[in-house]
């Protein structure tokens, strides 16, 4: 068997925040490849004491001794100065949060390549992930773009599809498409350096945009139908997760989370929000959700039976659609 050649070694500068982003910092370290710089968001408060947590490619970074950088913005001469002095190669970019103006993009001789969570044009924008699973998509996959000012506009270096089991939540998927990406980026770089891979224009059909998801996005509203619900609590698994509000009368305005659920005929005729068992199956506007995991703020997630002996809601309960508070 022939063996494999050694990669090329590149200097990169790193820019990127979340999970998804430290498994491909991960891979490029193993690699070889010498990061000049890590460019990361600053800790945010979190948790319940709301203490700012370092991110995951903060973490990283400094376990391996890497240069980490938390500028606030990229559009100050300063800022653009203190890049070109680094003298990268290239910038490779994964869920960073900070746009990058054009004297950035033109730094490195190899340019900006950004990799990105869904199979471009579709998905530009924020949130890929959560979007692909909110809107029921059977595929999604990995592009390695190479940057411009565009919104993830830029031309493509490679692609690969991946399926989206019916089950998967946010967080699977996330994980698992970060796997892929870390892989097609070491090969974009070898690609583009060696002229075998020359980026092309994306299409201009099938372009749709994945909003930035917030924490309103969590709210389940039982008018909706209950396969969309089952959706909306996997897609925003784990992050910011999906809650109802309690029962009017009795701990009104108090967000009880879901954290699986399935989605089951409904009853017709029946007011959305209504509970129809002693396993809490709620009406829907078409279908009916079953919460299978559930957690009230400050407590540990319980099944669904265990949480109900705690805090019992019998059937015939009508749980709000709005919210109240």
């Amino acid at each position: 068997m022939i063996a494999k050649p050694p990669r090329k070694v590149f200097d990169l500068v790193y820019m990127g925040t979340p999970a998804f982003a430290a498994t491909i910092l991960a891979a490029l370290i193993e690699a070889g490849h010498r990061i000049l710089a890590v460019y990361t968001q600053p800790p945010r408060p979190a948790g319940r004491g709301h203490r700012p947590q370092p991110a995951p490619v903060q973490l990283l970074a400094a376990q391996h001794g890497l240069a980490l950088r938390s500028p606030v913005s990229l559009q100050t001469p300063e800022a653009q100065a203190a890049f070109a002095e680094l003298g990268a190669d290239a910038a490779v970019v994964a869920a960073y949060g900070l746009i990058l103006p054009h004297s950035i993009l033109h730094t490195p001789r190899l340019g900006c390549l950004n990799v990105h969570a869904s199979l471009l044009p579709r998905w530009r924008g924020a949130a890929p992930i959560q979007r692909a699973l909110l809107a029921d998509d059977t595929e999604t996959g990995i592009s390695i773009m190479q940057m411009e000012e565009g919104l993830d506009t830029g031309p493509i270096v490679l692609q690969q599809a991946m399926s989206i089991a019916s089950s998967m939540t946010a967080g699977c998927l996330s994980a698992k498409l970060a796997t892929l990406g870390a892989g097609l980026i070491l090969e974009a770089l070898d690609g583009i350096a060696d002229g075998t891979l020359v980026p092309r224009p994306q299409p201009r059909d099938g372009v749709t945009y994945a909003h930035k998801i917030s924490r309103q996005d969590g709210r389940l509203d039982w008018r909706l139908t209950a396969t969309s619900l089952e959706r909306q609590v996997r897609a925003l698994d784990p992050w910011p997760g999906v809650y109802f509000d309690g029962p009017v009368g009795r701990s009104a305005g108090e967000r009880i989370r879901v954290l699986a659920a399935l989605a089951l005929p409904g009853e017709p005729g029946t007011a959305p929000g209504t509970v129809l068992d002693d396993n809490l199956s709620i009406a829907c506007g078409e279908g009916a959700l079953r919460p299978l995991r559930l957690q009230r703020a400050g407590r540990a997630p319980l099944d669904a039976a265990a949480f109900l002996r705690g805090f019992p809601i019998a059937p015939g309960t009508v749980l709000p659609c709005r919210a109240t508070s």
